[in-house]
């Protein structure tokens, strides 16, 4: 049995709160073993002055930290789901997904209390094509301004007055304990979020069955088929974070429901939809609900949209 594990992170206070949750949950399970976080700065975490959409992608988050995994420089990883790439690298796992924190959106402001009180061509902070079109075909006189860096960079921004709100993970300030004196949950009902929002997924090498064995009990299965259906949903649309593209799933019983979007950038059309079945058939759920998506007009937005990337 090692005695000695390395968790591989991203050095934002958010990435070290999260891998230090899954190091207190491993921790219980070998109270004798030395965990330690490797902190690993990323491309993603380096280009702030660029939309991400523009520079490749959420994929720039975790390139360097998959290398030092593959290298034997740490035995695992702890990434939030939306950040992580449809496909894996070769000898790369996601070990476990753990209990699923709210997976909504939040607008946060300091004297706006939702998106209807929002004076008349306001300015709302998000790099994010998904919030912009959401945002937008909600209030069309919105004015959307790219907002990039870590979370409390993004609240500090708000607070000088650069925006009269913000969009942001509900997830993320519930977990570092941040507020904002006005703070409006962006209900999936009304606004989809991201694929794996509020999902943290712990990667580590496949042929790894000791850390595989250690990560099994933080494995939660709500969790992983909602997220197995939701990414199902993002590949079959060949998507990612320079799309406008949405899915949320859930489970009631041994059913797993999935609502997808696919959107113009600017607001003016959302094509939604939804499908339910057997949670074993999760990935495959997703992928009959882009071909929908698809069919009835998605394509044609995608293909504009990537026409002009």
């Amino acid at each position: 049995m090692r005695t000695h594990f390395v968790i591989a992170t991203r050095g934002s206070r958010l990435a070290l709160w999260q891998a230090e949750h899954i190091k207190n949950l491993l921790q219980v399970r070998a109270p004798d073993a030395c965990i330690e976080l490797s902190i690993i700065k990323t491309r993603g975490d380096i280009i702030l002055d660029v939309p991400l959409a523009k520079v490749g992608g959420k994929g720039l988050f975790v390139k360097e930290i998959e290398e030092a995994l593959l290298e034997g420089k740490a035995d695992l990883a702890v990434h939030s789901m939306k950040d992580v790439p449809m496909q894996l690298p070769e000898g790369l796992t996601l070990g476990c997904i753990p209990k699923r924190e709210n997976p909504s959106d939040c607008l946060l402001s300091h004297k706006f209390s939702g998106v209807d009180k929002l004076p008349a061509g306001a300015c709302v902070g998000t790099s994010s094509l998904r919030r912009q079109a959401q945002m937008l075909a909600l209030r069309p006189d919105l004015r959307i301004e790219a907002l990039r860096g870590n979370i409390d960079t993004r609240l500090r921004k708000l607070e000088s007055g650069m925006y009269d709100a913000i969009v942001l993970a509900s997830a993320g300030i519930g977990r570092l304990g941040l507020e904002a004196p006005c703070v409006c949950e962006l209900a999936p009902e009304f606004f989809l979020p991201a694929v794996g929002q509020g999902a943290l997924g712990i990667e580590c090498r496949s042929d790894d069955a000791e850390m595989l064995a250690m990560l099994a009990p933080l494995e939660d299965h709500a969790a992983r088929v909602c997220v197995e259906a939701e990414r199902g949903f993002l590949a079959g649309l060949k998507g990612g974070c320079q799309t406008p593209v949405a899915g949320h799933a859930w489970l009631e019983d041994e059913t797993v429901i999935l609502k997808g979007l696919v959107a113009e950038v600017d607001g003016s059309v959302l094509l939604h939809d939804k499908i339910a079945g057997h949670h074993a058939q999760a990935r495959q759920l997703g992928l009959e609900l882009a071909e929908k998506i698809l069919s009835s007009g998605g394509r044609e937005i995608l293909d504009k949209i990537y026409q002009h990337a």
